[in-house]
Protein backbone atom coordinates (compact mmCIF):
# COMPACT_ATOMS: atom_id res chain seq x y z
CA UNK A 1 0.00 0.00 0.00
CA UNK A 2 0.98 3.62 -1.05
CA UNK A 3 1.61 5.94 2.37
CA UNK A 4 3.69 8.55 0.68
CA UNK A 5 2.37 11.85 1.91
CA UNK A 6 3.60 13.57 -1.90
CA UNK A 7 1.16 11.41 -3.94
CA UNK A 8 -2.14 11.43 -1.55
CA UNK A 9 -3.10 14.66 -3.04
CA UNK A 10 -7.19 14.39 -4.11
CA UNK A 11 -7.66 16.08 -7.21
CA UNK A 12 -11.73 16.48 -5.64
CA UNK A 13 -10.22 17.82 -2.46
CA UNK A 14 -8.41 20.57 -4.02
CA UNK A 15 -11.44 21.91 -5.63
CA UNK A 16 -13.59 22.22 -2.89
CA UNK A 17 -14.41 25.45 -1.95
CA UNK A 18 -13.39 27.34 0.57
CA UNK A 19 -16.64 27.65 3.36
CA UNK A 20 -17.41 23.97 2.04
CA UNK A 21 -13.89 22.70 3.52
CA UNK A 22 -14.75 24.92 6.80
CA UNK A 23 -17.52 23.75 7.37
CA UNK A 24 -16.30 19.68 7.13
CA UNK A 25 -13.05 20.37 8.18
CA UNK A 26 -12.32 23.34 10.45
CA UNK A 27 -15.85 23.74 12.04
CA UNK A 28 -15.76 20.35 13.42
CA UNK A 29 -12.71 21.00 15.26
CA UNK A 30 -14.90 23.36 17.70
CA UNK A 31 -17.26 20.89 18.70
CA UNK A 32 -15.56 20.65 22.21
CA UNK A 33 -15.05 24.27 22.63
CA UNK A 34 -18.92 25.48 22.74
CA UNK A 35 -18.36 27.61 25.63
CA UNK A 36 -15.51 29.46 24.87
CA UNK A 37 -17.02 30.07 21.49
CA UNK A 38 -20.43 31.39 22.41
CA UNK A 39 -18.82 34.29 24.88
CA UNK A 40 -16.12 34.94 22.50
CA UNK A 41 -19.36 35.54 19.81
CA UNK A 42 -21.37 37.23 22.30
CA UNK A 43 -18.29 39.49 22.92
CA UNK A 44 -17.95 40.01 18.86
CA UNK A 45 -21.04 40.68 18.99
CA UNK A 46 -21.31 43.50 21.17
CA UNK A 47 -18.13 44.56 19.41
CA UNK A 48 -19.77 44.72 16.50
CA UNK A 49 -23.33 46.75 17.51
CA UNK A 50 -20.82 49.35 19.45
CA UNK A 51 -18.64 49.93 16.24
CA UNK A 52 -22.18 50.58 14.22
CA UNK A 53 -23.43 53.02 16.73
CA UNK A 54 -20.44 55.12 16.91
CA UNK A 55 -20.48 56.79 13.37
CA UNK A 56 -24.47 57.22 13.93
CA UNK A 57 -23.89 59.26 16.90
CA UNK A 58 -21.18 61.19 15.59
CA UNK A 59 -23.77 62.29 13.08
CA UNK A 60 -26.04 62.89 15.53
CA UNK A 61 -23.86 65.26 17.43
CA UNK A 62 -22.84 66.93 14.44
CA UNK A 63 -26.59 67.64 13.41
CA UNK A 64 -27.69 68.67 16.46
CA UNK A 65 -24.88 70.13 18.61
CA UNK A 66 -22.23 71.07 16.43
CA UNK A 67 -24.01 72.78 14.06
CA UNK A 68 -26.87 74.77 16.33
CA UNK A 69 -23.61 75.34 18.23
CA UNK A 70 -24.63 73.48 21.64
CA UNK A 71 -21.61 72.81 23.02
CA UNK A 72 -22.95 71.28 26.17
CA UNK A 73 -24.85 69.12 24.38
CA UNK A 74 -21.80 67.92 22.49
CA UNK A 75 -19.91 67.02 26.48
CA UNK A 76 -23.21 65.20 27.01
CA UNK A 77 -22.95 63.06 24.24
CA UNK A 78 -18.95 62.72 24.25
CA UNK A 79 -19.86 60.60 27.41
CA UNK A 80 -21.83 58.29 25.48
CA UNK A 81 -19.11 57.62 22.95
CA UNK A 82 -16.60 57.28 26.05
CA UNK A 83 -19.17 54.33 27.35
CA UNK A 84 -19.32 52.82 23.97
CA UNK A 85 -15.41 53.18 23.44
CA UNK A 86 -14.86 51.07 26.75
CA UNK A 87 -17.80 48.98 26.11
CA UNK A 88 -16.16 48.18 22.96
CA UNK A 89 -12.49 47.31 25.07
CA UNK A 90 -14.11 44.97 27.03
CA UNK A 91 -15.82 43.27 24.66
CA UNK A 92 -12.83 43.19 22.47
CA UNK A 93 -10.86 41.99 25.46
CA UNK A 94 -13.04 39.05 26.21
CA UNK A 95 -12.82 37.58 22.47
CA UNK A 96 -9.11 37.96 21.95
CA UNK A 97 -8.58 35.77 25.72
CA UNK A 98 -11.56 33.43 24.90
CA UNK A 99 -10.30 32.36 21.40
CA UNK A 100 -6.56 32.38 22.64
CA UNK A 101 -7.50 29.69 25.11
CA UNK A 102 -9.49 27.76 22.31
CA UNK A 103 -6.44 28.19 19.84
CA UNK A 104 -4.15 26.42 22.24
CA UNK A 105 -6.41 24.00 23.68
CA UNK A 106 -7.04 23.01 19.73
CA UNK A 107 -3.20 22.80 19.17
CA UNK A 108 -2.70 20.46 21.70
CA UNK A 109 -5.75 18.36 21.06
CA UNK A 110 -4.71 18.68 17.58
CA UNK A 111 -1.19 17.76 18.21
CA UNK A 112 -2.60 14.56 20.29
CA UNK A 113 -5.21 13.25 17.53
CA UNK A 114 -1.95 13.26 14.69
CA UNK A 115 0.92 11.70 16.96
CA UNK A 116 -2.24 8.94 17.81
CA UNK A 117 -2.64 7.97 14.21
CA UNK A 118 0.83 7.85 13.79
CA UNK A 119 0.91 5.37 16.19
CA UNK A 120 -1.75 3.88 14.23
CA UNK A 121 0.04 3.75 10.99
CA UNK A 122 2.47 0.72 9.53
CA UNK A 123 6.41 0.74 9.72
CA UNK A 124 5.61 1.12 5.54
CA UNK A 125 4.55 5.19 6.19
CA UNK A 126 7.53 5.92 8.11
CA UNK A 127 10.23 4.10 5.12
CA UNK A 128 7.87 6.31 2.42
CA UNK A 129 8.36 9.35 4.03
CA UNK A 130 11.05 11.96 5.25
CA UNK A 131 10.95 12.00 9.33
CA UNK A 132 12.02 16.08 8.81
CA UNK A 133 8.07 16.77 6.93
CA UNK A 134 6.35 15.06 9.37
CA UNK A 135 7.70 16.77 11.85
CA UNK A 136 6.75 19.98 9.83
CA UNK A 137 2.97 18.94 9.80
CA UNK A 138 3.27 18.38 13.60
CA UNK A 139 4.74 21.59 14.26
CA UNK A 140 4.40 24.34 12.02
CA UNK A 141 1.10 23.34 10.01
CA UNK A 142 -0.51 22.73 13.30
CA UNK A 143 0.56 26.41 14.64
CA UNK A 144 -0.68 27.70 10.99
CA UNK A 145 -4.58 26.57 12.66
CA UNK A 146 -3.34 28.00 16.08
CA UNK A 147 -2.57 31.08 14.87
CA UNK A 148 -5.79 31.54 12.79
CA UNK A 149 -8.27 30.08 15.46
CA UNK A 150 -6.49 32.21 18.04
CA UNK A 151 -6.23 35.74 15.89
CA UNK A 152 -7.39 35.32 12.55
CA UNK A 153 -11.06 33.40 13.15
CA UNK A 154 -12.18 36.05 15.58
CA UNK A 155 -11.28 39.11 13.71
CA UNK A 156 -13.22 37.06 10.41
CA UNK A 157 -16.16 36.89 12.82
CA UNK A 158 -16.36 40.40 14.30
CA UNK A 159 -15.41 42.03 10.83
CA UNK A 160 -18.27 39.68 8.83
CA UNK A 161 -20.74 41.30 11.40
CA UNK A 162 -19.82 44.53 10.90
CA UNK A 163 -19.73 44.00 7.47
CA UNK A 164 -22.91 43.03 7.04
CA UNK A 165 -24.56 45.54 9.50
CA UNK A 166 -22.88 48.24 8.53
CA UNK A 167 -24.08 47.51 4.79
CA UNK A 168 -27.71 46.98 5.81
CA UNK A 169 -26.98 50.54 7.81
CA UNK A 170 -25.97 52.81 4.54
CA UNK A 171 -28.59 50.56 2.15
CA UNK A 172 -31.36 51.78 5.32
CA UNK A 173 -29.88 55.34 5.44
CA UNK A 174 -29.89 56.06 1.46
CA UNK A 175 -30.01 53.24 -0.77
CA UNK A 176 -28.73 55.56 -3.56
CA UNK A 177 -25.57 56.31 -2.12
CA UNK A 178 -25.09 53.09 -0.07
CA UNK A 179 -25.05 51.18 -3.78
CA UNK A 180 -22.48 53.65 -4.97
CA UNK A 181 -20.66 52.77 -1.94
CA UNK A 182 -20.65 48.79 -2.10
CA UNK A 183 -20.32 48.95 -5.71
CA UNK A 184 -16.42 48.74 -5.43
CA UNK A 185 -16.32 46.17 -2.73
CA UNK A 186 -18.76 43.97 -4.88
CA UNK A 187 -15.88 44.06 -7.60
CA UNK A 188 -13.17 43.69 -5.29
CA UNK A 189 -15.12 40.27 -3.86
CA UNK A 190 -15.34 38.62 -7.31
CA UNK A 191 -11.27 39.24 -7.84
CA UNK A 192 -11.17 37.70 -4.36
CA UNK A 193 -12.81 34.61 -5.56
CA UNK A 194 -11.20 34.30 -8.77
CA UNK A 195 -7.94 34.84 -6.86
CA UNK A 196 -8.19 31.97 -3.79
CA UNK A 197 -7.56 29.03 -5.24
CA UNK A 198 -4.30 30.26 -6.59
CA UNK A 199 -3.35 32.33 -2.43
CA UNK A 200 -4.24 28.63 -1.16
CA UNK A 201 -1.84 26.97 -3.93
CA UNK A 202 1.21 29.02 -3.07
CA UNK A 203 0.73 28.88 0.60
CA UNK A 204 0.49 25.07 0.41
CA UNK A 205 3.54 24.67 -1.71
CA UNK A 206 5.19 27.23 0.51
CA UNK A 207 4.07 24.30 3.56
CA UNK A 208 5.63 21.32 1.39
CA UNK A 209 8.44 23.13 0.39
CA UNK A 210 9.06 23.85 4.33
CA UNK A 211 8.95 20.40 4.85
CA UNK A 212 11.11 19.26 2.24
CA UNK A 213 13.30 21.39 4.03
CA UNK A 214 12.99 20.00 7.36
CA UNK A 215 13.27 16.49 5.96
CA UNK A 216 16.84 17.73 3.97
CA UNK A 217 18.02 18.91 7.41
CA UNK A 218 17.02 16.40 9.47
CA UNK A 219 18.51 13.27 6.72
CA UNK A 220 22.28 15.46 6.44
CA UNK A 221 22.85 16.42 10.41
CA UNK A 222 21.64 13.16 10.80
CA UNK A 223 24.57 11.41 8.49
CA UNK A 224 26.48 14.15 9.65
CA UNK A 225 29.66 12.21 10.40
CA UNK A 226 29.46 10.50 7.41
CA UNK A 227 29.60 13.05 5.09
CA UNK A 228 32.39 14.65 7.09
CA UNK A 229 34.62 11.39 6.46
CA UNK A 230 33.92 11.55 2.95
CA UNK A 231 34.98 14.90 2.96
CA UNK A 232 31.57 15.92 0.78
CA UNK A 233 30.39 19.32 2.60
CA UNK A 234 30.47 20.44 -0.79
CA UNK A 235 27.26 18.33 -0.85
CA UNK A 236 25.69 18.76 1.79
CA UNK A 237 26.03 22.61 1.21
CA UNK A 238 24.06 21.93 -2.35
CA UNK A 239 21.09 19.56 -1.49
CA UNK A 240 20.72 22.55 1.27
CA UNK A 241 21.10 25.29 -1.48
CA UNK A 242 18.40 23.40 -3.68
CA UNK A 243 15.72 23.21 -0.77
CA UNK A 244 16.66 26.26 0.64
CA UNK A 245 16.13 28.06 -2.32
CA UNK A 246 13.23 25.88 -2.92
CA UNK A 247 11.58 27.29 -0.13
CA UNK A 248 12.64 30.49 -0.61
CA UNK A 249 10.61 31.21 -3.90
CA UNK A 250 7.65 29.35 -2.79
CA UNK A 251 7.87 31.42 0.74
CA UNK A 252 8.48 34.83 -1.20
CA UNK A 253 5.27 33.52 -3.93
CA UNK A 254 3.12 32.86 -0.62
CA UNK A 255 3.86 36.30 0.59
CA UNK A 256 2.32 38.11 -2.45
CA UNK A 257 -0.46 35.79 -2.31
CA UNK A 258 -1.14 36.39 0.92
CA UNK A 259 -1.17 40.17 0.72
CA UNK A 260 -2.15 40.80 -2.42
CA UNK A 261 -5.88 41.49 -1.57
CA UNK A 262 -4.63 44.78 1.02
CA UNK A 263 -4.16 47.44 -1.69
CA UNK A 264 -7.08 45.65 -3.41
CA UNK A 265 -9.34 46.95 -0.57
CA UNK A 266 -7.74 50.40 -0.03
CA UNK A 267 -8.16 51.13 -3.55
CA UNK A 268 -11.96 49.65 -3.28
CA UNK A 269 -12.22 51.79 -0.20
CA UNK A 270 -10.45 55.39 -2.16
CA UNK A 271 -12.87 55.01 -4.63
CA UNK A 272 -15.59 54.35 -2.51
CA UNK A 273 -15.14 57.48 -0.23
CA UNK A 274 -14.95 59.24 -3.52
CA UNK A 275 -18.06 58.00 -4.41
CA UNK A 276 -19.86 58.82 -1.84
CA UNK A 277 -18.32 62.61 -1.52
CA UNK A 278 -18.91 63.74 -4.77
CA UNK A 279 -22.44 62.67 -4.58
CA UNK A 280 -23.30 63.62 -1.05
CA UNK A 281 -22.03 67.09 -2.07
CA UNK A 282 -25.01 66.70 -4.74
CA UNK A 283 -27.44 65.69 -2.11
CA UNK A 284 -26.44 68.69 0.51
CA UNK A 285 -26.59 70.94 -2.30
CA UNK A 286 -30.22 69.92 -3.38
CA UNK A 287 -31.22 69.76 0.46
CA UNK A 288 -31.60 66.05 0.55
CA UNK A 289 -28.68 65.25 2.95
CA UNK A 290 -27.49 66.85 5.59
CA UNK A 291 -23.43 67.62 6.55
CA UNK A 292 -23.90 65.26 9.93
CA UNK A 293 -25.00 62.71 8.11
CA UNK A 294 -22.77 62.82 4.60
CA UNK A 295 -19.96 62.71 8.07
CA UNK A 296 -21.64 59.51 9.55
CA UNK A 297 -22.21 58.00 5.68
CA UNK A 298 -18.39 58.37 5.41
CA UNK A 299 -17.30 56.98 8.53
CA UNK A 300 -19.93 53.71 7.93
CA UNK A 301 -17.86 53.30 4.63
CA UNK A 302 -14.69 53.08 6.14
CA UNK A 303 -16.81 51.10 9.27
CA UNK A 304 -17.51 48.94 6.13
CA UNK A 305 -14.13 48.89 4.34
CA UNK A 306 -11.46 49.17 7.04
CA UNK A 307 -12.81 45.42 8.53
CA UNK A 308 -13.01 44.39 4.83
CA UNK A 309 -9.29 45.40 4.68
CA UNK A 310 -8.83 43.02 7.45
CA UNK A 311 -10.80 40.60 5.83
CA UNK A 312 -8.46 40.19 3.05
CA UNK A 313 -5.98 39.77 5.02
CA UNK A 314 -7.56 37.15 7.24
CA UNK A 315 -8.99 35.59 4.39
CA UNK A 316 -4.73 34.83 3.37
CA UNK A 317 -4.61 33.38 6.86
CA UNK A 318 -7.42 31.16 6.68
CA UNK A 319 -5.89 30.06 3.12
CA UNK A 320 -2.67 29.11 5.17
CA UNK A 321 -4.52 27.07 7.73
CA UNK A 322 -6.32 25.28 5.36
CA UNK A 323 -3.34 24.66 3.44
CA UNK A 324 -1.87 23.32 6.71
CA UNK A 325 -5.34 21.66 7.88
CA UNK A 326 -4.88 19.69 3.69
CA UNK A 327 -1.31 18.57 5.03
CA UNK A 328 -2.56 17.55 8.12
CA UNK A 329 -5.71 15.66 7.14
CA UNK A 330 -3.31 13.56 4.82
CA UNK A 331 -1.98 12.36 7.89
CA UNK A 332 -5.85 11.76 9.76
CA UNK A 333 -7.44 10.45 6.58
CA UNK A 334 -4.57 7.30 6.31
CA UNK A 335 -5.83 4.20 7.08
CA UNK A 336 -3.64 1.25 8.27
CA UNK A 337 -3.47 -1.65 6.15
CA UNK A 338 -2.37 -4.23 9.18
CA UNK A 339 -5.82 -4.74 10.25
CA UNK A 340 -6.16 -7.33 13.17
CA UNK A 341 -8.01 -10.14 11.90
CA UNK A 342 -11.25 -11.67 13.92
CA UNK A 343 -10.00 -14.73 15.73
CA UNK A 344 -13.25 -16.31 14.65
CA UNK A 345 -12.10 -15.41 10.93
CA UNK A 346 -8.36 -16.31 11.29
CA UNK A 347 -7.08 -19.15 9.51
CA UNK A 348 -5.23 -21.74 11.12
CA UNK A 349 -2.60 -23.71 10.27
CA UNK A 350 -2.29 -27.67 10.71
CA UNK A 351 1.42 -27.41 12.02
CA UNK A 352 0.58 -27.77 15.79
CA UNK A 353 4.59 -28.29 16.44
CA UNK A 354 5.29 -25.32 14.69
CA UNK A 355 6.07 -21.90 16.17
CA UNK A 356 6.17 -19.63 13.09
CA UNK A 357 5.28 -21.17 9.36
CA UNK A 358 4.97 -19.55 5.98
CA UNK A 359 2.56 -20.64 3.46
CA UNK A 360 2.75 -19.41 -0.01
CA UNK A 361 3.88 -15.66 1.11
CA UNK A 362 4.65 -12.92 -1.26
CA UNK A 363 5.63 -9.72 -0.65
CA UNK A 364 6.34 -6.39 -2.73
CA UNK A 365 7.09 -3.35 -1.61
CA UNK A 366 5.33 0.29 -2.88
CA UNK A 367 7.73 0.33 -5.63
CA UNK A 368 6.00 -2.65 -7.02
CA UNK A 369 9.54 -4.63 -6.85
CA UNK A 370 8.84 -8.35 -5.45
CA UNK A 371 10.75 -8.98 -2.68
CA UNK A 372 9.59 -12.68 -1.57
CA UNK A 373 8.04 -15.00 -3.69
CA UNK A 374 6.13 -18.17 -2.69
CA UNK A 375 7.82 -18.47 0.54
CA UNK A 376 7.24 -22.01 2.05
CA UNK A 377 8.80 -22.72 5.44
CA UNK A 378 7.75 -23.50 9.14
CA UNK A 379 10.14 -22.70 11.87
CA UNK A 380 9.37 -25.63 15.10
CA UNK A 381 10.21 -24.96 18.33
CA UNK A 382 12.87 -25.18 20.84
CA UNK A 383 15.68 -24.95 17.92
CA UNK A 384 17.60 -22.30 16.46
CA UNK A 385 17.57 -21.33 12.68
CA UNK A 386 19.88 -19.13 10.79
CA UNK A 387 19.06 -17.36 7.39
CA UNK A 388 21.97 -16.47 5.20
CA UNK A 389 22.38 -15.01 1.85
CA UNK A 390 23.45 -11.98 -0.35
CA UNK A 391 22.59 -8.76 0.62
CA UNK A 392 19.52 -7.77 -0.75
CA UNK A 393 17.93 -10.92 -0.84
CA UNK A 394 15.23 -10.93 1.08
CA UNK A 395 16.20 -12.05 4.54
CA UNK A 396 15.88 -8.74 6.66
CA UNK A 397 12.08 -8.57 5.03
CA UNK A 398 11.60 -12.29 5.91
CA UNK A 399 12.45 -11.72 9.28
CA UNK A 400 10.04 -8.63 9.53
CA UNK A 401 7.20 -10.12 8.35
CA UNK A 402 8.01 -12.45 11.08
CA UNK A 403 7.63 -9.76 13.42
CA UNK A 404 4.59 -8.44 11.64
CA UNK A 405 6.48 -5.22 10.70
CA UNK A 406 4.29 -5.76 7.38
CA UNK A 407 1.80 -7.60 5.95
CA UNK A 408 2.13 -10.19 3.17
CA UNK A 409 0.88 -9.21 -0.10
CA UNK A 410 -0.27 -12.93 -0.69
CA UNK A 411 -0.31 -15.55 1.06
CA UNK A 412 -0.64 -16.43 5.21
CA UNK A 413 2.10 -16.13 8.22
CA UNK A 414 1.02 -18.31 11.40
CA UNK A 415 2.15 -17.97 14.70
CA UNK A 416 1.55 -20.76 16.65
CA UNK A 417 -0.55 -22.33 14.54
CA UNK A 418 -3.09 -18.89 14.42
CA UNK A 419 -3.00 -16.58 11.47
CA UNK A 420 -0.41 -13.92 12.72
CA UNK A 421 -2.97 -10.93 11.98
CA UNK A 422 -5.29 -12.25 14.75
CA UNK A 423 -3.18 -11.56 17.25
CA UNK A 424 -3.49 -8.41 19.59
CA UNK A 425 -0.03 -6.17 18.84
CA UNK A 426 0.81 -6.53 22.76
CA UNK A 427 0.44 -10.47 22.65
CA UNK A 428 2.23 -10.54 19.44
CA UNK A 429 5.35 -8.60 20.68
CA UNK A 430 5.27 -10.84 23.81
CA UNK A 431 5.53 -13.97 22.07
CA UNK A 432 8.43 -12.20 19.62
CA UNK A 433 11.51 -10.49 20.24
CA UNK A 434 13.30 -8.55 17.80
CA UNK A 435 17.22 -6.94 17.55
CA UNK A 436 17.02 -4.98 14.69
CA UNK A 437 20.38 -3.88 12.46
CA UNK A 438 20.08 -0.48 14.27
CA UNK A 439 19.29 -0.42 17.76
CA UNK A 440 16.83 2.37 18.78
CA UNK A 441 18.17 4.31 21.87
CA UNK A 442 15.67 6.51 24.35
CA UNK A 443 17.43 9.54 25.53
CA UNK A 444 18.12 8.40 29.52
CA UNK A 445 19.29 5.37 30.94
CA UNK A 446 20.49 2.49 30.02
CA UNK A 447 17.54 1.30 32.67
CA UNK A 448 15.24 3.08 31.33
CA UNK A 449 16.24 1.71 27.80
CA UNK A 450 15.79 -1.51 29.32
CA UNK A 451 12.38 -1.21 30.96
CA UNK A 452 10.97 0.45 27.58
CA UNK A 453 10.18 -2.87 26.18
CA UNK A 454 9.49 -4.51 29.32
CA UNK A 455 6.97 -2.17 31.14
CA UNK A 456 6.01 -5.16 33.76
CA UNK A 457 9.81 -4.54 35.37
CA UNK A 458 9.22 -0.80 35.53
CA UNK A 459 8.45 -1.29 39.31
CA UNK A 460 11.82 -3.00 40.25
CA UNK A 461 14.34 -1.39 41.82
CA UNK A 462 17.79 -1.02 40.56
CA UNK A 463 18.63 -3.93 42.83
CA UNK A 464 15.63 -5.90 42.37
CA UNK A 465 16.42 -5.49 38.23
CA UNK A 466 20.16 -6.26 38.36
CA UNK A 467 18.83 -9.81 40.19
CA UNK A 468 16.38 -10.39 37.64
CA UNK A 469 19.49 -9.69 35.09
CA UNK A 470 21.59 -11.78 36.86
CA UNK A 471 19.29 -14.74 36.68
CA UNK A 472 19.55 -14.78 32.97
CA UNK A 473 22.96 -14.28 33.13
CA UNK A 474 22.74 -10.53 31.62
CA UNK A 475 24.71 -8.96 34.04
CA UNK A 476 28.01 -9.50 32.56
CA UNK A 477 26.61 -7.59 29.74
CA UNK A 478 25.89 -4.69 32.09
CA UNK A 479 28.78 -4.75 33.70
CA UNK A 480 30.09 -3.24 29.94
CA UNK A 481 28.24 0.49 31.10
CA UNK A 482 30.31 2.08 33.51
CA UNK A 483 27.57 3.51 35.39
CA UNK A 484 25.26 0.29 35.48
CA UNK A 485 21.65 0.71 35.21
CA UNK A 486 22.33 4.83 35.43
CA UNK A 487 24.43 4.98 32.74
CA UNK A 488 23.41 8.09 30.48
CA UNK A 489 23.06 7.83 26.90
CA UNK A 490 21.76 10.07 24.10
CA UNK A 491 18.93 9.01 21.62
CA UNK A 492 21.44 9.77 18.79
CA UNK A 493 23.82 6.97 20.45
CA UNK A 494 26.83 9.44 20.27
CA UNK A 495 27.41 8.99 23.74
CA UNK A 496 28.10 5.20 23.59
CA UNK A 497 29.34 2.82 20.89
CA UNK A 498 27.33 1.19 18.13
CA UNK A 499 28.23 -1.93 19.58
CA UNK A 500 26.99 -0.98 23.67
CA UNK A 501 23.72 0.60 21.57
CA UNK A 502 23.33 -3.55 20.43
CA UNK A 503 24.01 -4.51 23.73
CA UNK A 504 20.81 -2.36 25.53
CA UNK A 505 18.97 -3.67 22.11
CA UNK A 506 19.83 -7.54 22.95
CA UNK A 507 19.59 -7.09 26.93
CA UNK A 508 15.66 -5.62 26.25
CA UNK A 509 14.66 -8.33 24.08
CA UNK A 510 15.85 -11.27 25.72
CA UNK A 511 14.47 -9.95 29.02
CA UNK A 512 10.86 -10.75 28.28
CA UNK A 513 11.85 -14.20 27.50
CA UNK A 514 9.68 -14.60 23.93
CA UNK A 515 8.75 -17.60 22.47
CA UNK A 516 10.38 -16.46 18.98
CA UNK A 517 13.97 -14.39 19.32
CA UNK A 518 15.03 -12.72 15.62
CA UNK A 519 18.77 -11.24 16.01
CA UNK A 520 19.15 -9.39 12.82
CA UNK A 521 22.86 -8.60 12.60
CA UNK A 522 23.28 -8.59 16.42
CA UNK A 523 26.60 -9.25 16.59
CA UNK A 524 27.59 -7.27 13.50
CA UNK A 525 29.69 -4.63 15.50
CA UNK A 526 30.40 -6.13 18.92
CA UNK A 527 33.63 -7.14 19.44
CA UNK A 528 34.76 -11.33 19.66
CA UNK A 529 34.86 -11.87 23.39
CA UNK A 530 31.68 -9.99 23.68
CA UNK A 531 30.07 -12.10 20.80
CA UNK A 532 30.91 -15.06 22.60
CA UNK A 533 29.76 -14.01 25.78
CA UNK A 534 26.15 -12.99 24.03
CA UNK A 535 26.61 -16.47 22.25
CA UNK A 536 26.46 -18.31 25.51
CA UNK A 537 23.93 -16.24 27.16
CA UNK A 538 21.56 -17.20 23.50
CA UNK A 539 22.25 -20.97 24.29
CA UNK A 540 20.57 -20.29 28.28
CA UNK A 541 17.73 -19.02 27.01
CA UNK A 542 14.59 -21.17 27.73
CA UNK A 543 14.29 -23.66 26.17
CA UNK A 544 10.74 -22.29 24.99
CA UNK A 545 12.74 -20.26 22.52
CA UNK A 546 13.10 -20.40 19.30
CA UNK A 547 15.99 -18.22 17.88
CA UNK A 548 16.12 -17.36 14.15
CA UNK A 549 19.62 -15.82 13.58
CA UNK A 550 20.54 -13.32 10.46
CA UNK A 551 24.19 -13.11 10.09
CA UNK A 552 26.86 -12.62 7.31
CA UNK A 553 29.78 -13.94 9.39
CA UNK A 554 29.22 -17.53 9.18
CA UNK A 555 30.64 -18.68 12.44
CA UNK A 556 28.09 -16.87 14.36
CA UNK A 557 25.59 -19.67 12.73
CA UNK A 558 27.50 -22.76 12.85
CA UNK A 559 25.43 -24.12 15.93
CA UNK A 560 22.06 -23.33 14.26
CA UNK A 561 19.80 -26.44 13.76
CA UNK A 562 19.22 -25.82 10.44
CA UNK A 563 20.11 -23.34 7.29
CA UNK A 564 17.92 -21.39 4.88
CA UNK A 565 19.95 -20.05 1.98
CA UNK A 566 17.44 -16.79 1.11
CA UNK A 567 18.61 -14.93 -2.39
CA UNK A 568 16.29 -13.37 -5.17
CA UNK A 569 13.01 -13.75 -2.84
CA UNK A 570 13.15 -17.36 -3.17
CA UNK A 571 14.04 -19.43 0.48
CA UNK A 572 16.10 -22.94 -0.31
CA UNK A 573 16.95 -25.08 2.70
CA UNK A 574 21.05 -25.52 2.95
CA UNK A 575 21.13 -28.20 4.88
CA UNK A 576 24.92 -27.83 6.09
CA UNK A 577 26.80 -24.78 7.24
CA UNK A 578 29.43 -26.42 4.38
CA UNK A 579 26.16 -26.30 1.56
CA UNK A 580 25.61 -22.82 2.63
CA UNK A 581 29.02 -21.57 2.10
CA UNK A 582 29.27 -23.54 -1.37
CA UNK A 583 26.00 -21.60 -2.34
CA UNK A 584 27.22 -18.34 -1.02
CA UNK A 585 30.14 -18.75 -3.49
CA UNK A 586 28.27 -19.93 -6.15
CA UNK A 587 26.41 -16.76 -5.89
CA UNK A 588 29.12 -14.27 -5.83
CA UNK A 589 31.08 -16.33 -9.04
CA UNK A 590 27.54 -16.06 -10.67
CA UNK A 591 27.50 -11.96 -9.71
CA UNK A 592 31.01 -11.84 -10.89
Amino acid sequence: MNYSLAKTDNKKEKEKSVLKTMRQRLFPLLKEEGRSVTIAMVAIFIDAVVSLLIPFLIAHIVDFFIVGKDFHGVVSFSWWLVLLFFIGFVASYVQIVSMGGVGRRLLFRLRNKIFEKLQELPVAFFHQNKVGDIISRINNDTEKLNQFFSQALMRFMSNSIIIFGTGVFILFLHPTLGLLALIPAGVALIITQILSPWVKRSSLKSLRTLGDMSGEIQESVYNFKVIVAFDRLDYFRRKFKEVNDLNYTASIRAGIASNIFNPLYVLASLIAQLFVLAYGIVLIEKGQFTIGLLIGFLLYVNNFYTPLRQLASVWSSLQLALAGLDRIFEILHLKSNMKIVAQKDARVSTGSECVIEFQNVFFRYSDGKEVLKNIQFSLKREKTYALVGPTGGGKTTTASLIARLYDPTEGTVFLEGRDIRSYDPHERAGKIGFILQEPFILNGTVRENIVYGNPDDYAYTDEALKQVLSDMHLDRLLAQFPEGLQTNMASNGGSISLGQKQLIAFIRAVLRSPDVLILDEATANIDTVTEELLTEIIEKLPKKTTKVIIAHRLNTIENADEIFFVNNGEMTLAGSMQHAIEMLLDKKENSS
